[in-house]
């Protein structure tokens, strides 16, 4: 389970690396800007991702574009949720 849990953590962020290494795509979604694809790379990177995915191939955050974004930002807080709950949970079994 641990082995889902930090492929998903490391993923978006080894395809926004690999996305800033090779081409301008982060910085086309963002218009230049280098600070919120930052701020994304640490706290939603997937929904970075979907954001950069929206402005450059689906017309902007309209329609698709912020199903797609929602999508995201959905994916990145069920990673966040799911690690703590199970630490939660873990620590009660133990105190029994």
């Amino acid at each position: 389970m641990f082995v889902f849990l930090l492929f998903g953590l490391l993923t978006p962020r080894f395809i926004m690396v690999l996305l800033w290494l090779f081409s301008d795509y982060l910085s086309r979604g963002f218009d230049g800007s280098w600070l919120l694809p930052l701020l994304g790379f640490f706290l939603l990177p997937t929904t970075t991702l979907c954001y950069a995915v929206a402005q450059n191939s689906m017309d902007g955050v309209r329609g698709l574009g912020l199903v797609l974004v929602i999508v995201g930002l959905l994916f990145d807080l069920g990673i966040i949720g799911s690690s703590r709950g199970r630490g939660v949970f873990r620590k009660d079994r133990a105190a029994i």
